[in-house]
């Protein structure tokens, strides 16, 4: 018997939606991997692949929770995808992640760190400090300091919102 296909949850079925499903969720890691796979074939319209027991039970938990409460929006995918692409080498310059924390090139970071100026000059792909490359502000709060630290809280750029940590 095939699965229904869930829908987000209407204005006021929430509760008995969330008994639901949080018992089809709970009913996963005592299933017999036949049963997983029969679901697998339900929930994805597709051969399951062949993935360990933990991965597919991983894998269905999510997809019940999608179709019940709706999947990653389109601006997220996007960006998992963008980011995913940069990862392996594939994204192109244009289409390169940049944190939005991150002046434009040309800025100066100053920061007096135990009675000595210190100067980040921040470049199209990463930062420059005492006339050396780094892709990252951490890694120059680390040679700085000795220890480690969030660049961007170092240099009180604040958090990833644009405010101020």
């Amino acid at each position: 018997m095939k699965q229904p296909k869930l829908s987000p949850p209407k204005r006021g079925q929430a509760p008995d939606l969330d008994r639901s499903i949080l018992a089809r969720l709970q009913a996963i890691p005592k299933l017999p991997i036949a049963e997983l796979k029969k679901q697998w074939r339900d929930l994805f319209d597709e051969t399951p692949p062949p993935y360990s027991r933990a991965n597919l039970e991983h894998r269905l938990a999510y997809r019940i929770q999608e179709l019940a409460y709706g999947g990653i929006d389109r601006q997220t995918r996007r960006l998992l995808d963008a980011l995913a692409d940069e990862v392996e080498g594939l994204g192109s310059k244009r289409r390169q992640i940049t944190d939005p924390r991150n002046p434009h090139p040309g800025t100066k970071l100053i920061r007096n760190w135990e009675g000595v100026e210190q100067e980040v000059t921040v470049l199209k792909s990463g930062f420059e400090w005492q006339g050396r490359p780094y892709k990252s502000l951490s890694a120059i709060a680390r040679a700085i300091t000795g220890s480690n630290w969030n660049g961007y809280r170092f240099f009180g750029l604040g958090d990833r919102t644009g405010g101020k940590s």
